[in-house]
């Protein structure tokens, strides 16, 4: 079996309509840890996660980038093409989802587009893979989705993170969003979310 052709969803309705329910709630709970309930074989370096997440989101109207690992394998570029229709593009502008294979990597935020004051949805989305959402850097979060304050554990993450989210934030309603995907786990900090270092 060709490496396209690898298992993608079992279930693809039911699969994808999990996935993008999680995806949403992650969204609307920023660093709420969420379990992505699929079984997929996409090629590596892509992560079970990550994969699911882009099969559940991305169609042929949402160009993907991939970061230098990830398009280093030719297989992970057709196997995304074979099961969303996506185009996968060079220029990180023109994405509407971007997939980032190792987050201590996280290019600049300003290659990826910031949508427009009259049209924020324009916006890329970071799908970005992480060892772990229960250890590493200790983030604060606060912000629309949070009652009073929420704490998240993600990592291995560069070390001017919480600097870059903020800059982000400051860009609102523009700015990306981030979908941290360690494994079968996800958690969101989308542009509105306030991030702060712990300690």
């Amino acid at each position: 079996m060709s490496a396209a052709l690898s298992a993608a969803f079992a279930d693809p309705v039911r699969d994808a309509q999990a996935v993008f329910r999680a995806a949403m709630n992650a969204l609307a709970r920023p660093g709420m840890v969420l379990q992505l309930d699929c079984a997929l074989a996409p090629p590596a370096p892509l992560s079970t996660g990550a994969a699911a997440i882009a099969l559940a989101l991305a169609d042929y109207e949402t160009p993907l980038w991939l970061d230098a690992e990830l398009a280093a394998s030719e297989a992970v570029a057709a196997w995304l093409r074979f099961h969303t229709g996506a185009p996968v593009v060079a220029d990180p502008a023109r994405a509407v989802f971007a997939l980032i294979s190792d987050a201590r990597a996280l290019p600049d935020l300003a290659l990826f587009s910031w949508g427009e004051q009259d049209y924020p949805d324009r916006s890329a989305t970071l799908i970005v893979q992480v060892a772990s959402l229960s250890a590493g850097t200790a983030l604060r979060l606060s912000g629309p989705g949070i009652e009073t304050a929420q704490m998240l554990r993600a990592g291995p993450l560069p070390a001017d993170f919480a600097d870059r989210a903020g800059a982000n934030r400051a860009l609102f309603p523009r700015g990306v969003d981030f979908l941290l995907v360690a494994d079968k786990a996800v958690a969101a900090l989308p542009r509105s979310t306030h991030v702060e270092r712990e300690g």
